[in-house]
C-alpha cells in the first residue's frame, strides 16, 4: 500500500513538472541587470526629439543611446505584443557590439537566449542589424528564428530612430563602453 501511495506521488509531482514549463538552459543573464524604466524610455524618445530639433538647425546629428535606454524601450515593444519572440530583454553595449538577452519560449520548454549583433549603417543611411552569434540554450539556433529575431530587433532599433530616419541621412553608429553613439546628417 505505501508503494502505491509513492507512485502515485511520483506521478503528481511530474505531471505538474510537466505542466509547467522545463527550463533548458542556456547563457547566463549579465551579472548586474540594466536597469528598466519607463522615464528611460520617455527620456529616450525626448533626446531624440531635442536632437533632431538641433540637427535641423545645424544639419548635424549626434545621439549617445544608453543600454538602459535601449533595454527599456525594447522591453516596451516587447509588452506591446501578442507573442514576442523574447521576452525580459537586456541589452549589453559594448566592443562594437550590440547583445541582447532575453528568455524565449516554446511550448513546455524555456530557454535563455543571447544574440550578438552587429549594428552598422548601409549605403542608403539606414541603419543595419546583422547577428554574429545567437546562442539558445543547448541547442544551435535554427534559420527561421535567426531571422525572425533579426526582424524583431531590426524593427524595434529602426521604430527607435525612425524620427532620425526621417530627415537625416545616417552616417556611423559605434558602441563602446555602455553607450550606442549615432551621428547622422542632414539629407
Amino acid at each position: 500500500m505505501n508503494n502505491k501511495k509513492y507512485i502515485i506521488a511520483i506521478i503528481v509531482l511530474a505531471t505538474t513538472a510537466l505542466a509547467c514549463s522545463i527550463f533548458i538552459g542556456g547563457p547566463a543573464y549579465p551579472d548586474s541587470p540594466i536597469p528598466i524604466s519607463r522615464s528611460a524610455t520617455d527620456d529616450l524618445q525626448t533626446y531624440i526629439q531635442r536632437a533632431v530639433a538641433e540637427g535641423a538647425k545645424n544639419g548635424i546629428i549626434t545621439l549617445q543611446i544608453t543600454e538602459s535606454e535601449l533595454t527599456s524601450y525594447l522591453k516596451v515593444r516587447v509588452e506591446s505584443q501578442n507573442n514576442p519572440v523574447i521576452t525580459e530583454p537586456q541589452v549589453i553595449l559594448s566592443d562594437g557590439q550590440m547583445k541582447v538577452y532575453g528568455k524565449m519560449r516554446s511550448s513546455i520548454f524555456s530557454a535563455n537566449v543571447s544574440i550578438t549583433t552587429r549594428v552598422s549603417v548601409n549605403n542608403g543611411g539606414q541603419p543595419q542589424i546583422e547577428i554574429i552569434q545567437a546562442d539558445l540554450g543547448p541547442f544551435p539556433t535554427p534559420q527561421p528564428l535567426n531571422d525572425a529575431v533579426t526582424a524583431f530587433l531590426d524593427e524595434a532599433f529602426t521604430g527607435s530612430l525612425g524620427p532620425i530616419v526621417t530627415g537625416f541621412r545616417l552616417e556611423s553608429i559605434s558602441i563602446t563602453n555602455g553607450i550606442m553613439t549615432v551621428t547622422g546628417r542632414d539629407k
